[in-house]
């Protein structure tokens, strides 16, 4: 009967992911299929380039919910069932699987963005100090760097850390179960995977920038052709 509940976690957490926000947002905004549209994700940077900012921020804030409404859903549907060894399993499952649907939904024909979003939200779900933390990591790397890949891809590594330590620190409802540290690890994975041609274009130096490096970039080249 345990593996029904997991079963049952890991399609919650797919379902709640797998809603496209940001795709039903742009196109009812903007009439745009933010699939066809720069980098074809639907996560908040890829709204913020096709409707603004507004859009990027609610999209991104919508994901975010997506990863902790799998977690608060799962925990009130078996959390008594359970009990406090497997639901922390049980939870992970739901996050990590909220990422997946993120990242390949269903309803797009398994497409959708790279699960920054879902995974910020599982974890803080778990952790309420993460959504804080995320907010001035990525916004801190947008700026600093412009790079939304590598905003990601550090906060994706970000949250096992997190997890490392509350368990290291001996945190009461973190230490006794390594669940949320392999969670983290797993979501950390598949980010790492849906972002993998970003990470060579990082590396051949043609990554796309957002925010005022993008402004930056773009009065430079301006100048440099006047």
């Amino acid at each position: 009967m345990t593996i029904v509940y997991f079963l049952l976690a890991a399609l919650i957490g797919y379902i709640c992911g797998a809603i496209p926000f940001g795709y039903l947002y742009v196109k009812a905004t903007k009439g745009i299929n933010i699939l066809e549209y720069g980098s074809g994700r639907t996560g908040g940077t890829n709204t913020y380039r096709a409707a603004g900012v507004t859009a990027g921020i609610v999209t991104a804030l919508l994901d975010v919910l997506k990863g902790a409404t799998a977690v608060w859903v799962t925990r009130a549907l078996f959390g008594d069932a359970l009990g406090q060894e497997l639901l922390p399993w049980a939870l992970s499952t739901a996050g990590v699987m909220s990422v997946i649907g993120h990242n390949w939904s269903v309803f797009l024909g398994f497409r959708g963005g790279a699960g920054t979003g879902p995974n910020v939200g599982w974890a803080a779900a778990i952790w309420w100090p993460i959504f804080p933390i995320a907010f001035i990591v990525m916004v801190g790397m947008l700026v600093g760097l412009g790079m939304a890949s590598i905003a990601s891809l550090t906060m994706a590594l970000v949250i096992p850390v997190s997890f490392i330590i509350l368990y290291a620190a001996g945190i009461a409802g973190y230490s006794a179960t390594l669940a949320y540290i392999v969670g983290g690890l797993a979501s950390l994975a598949i980010v790492t995977w849906a972002l993998r041609t970003n990470l060579k274009r990082v590396i051949a130096g043609n990554e796309r920038l957002v925010g005022p490096r993008a402004k930056a970039a773009e009065r430079k080249q301006q100048n440099a052709k006047a």
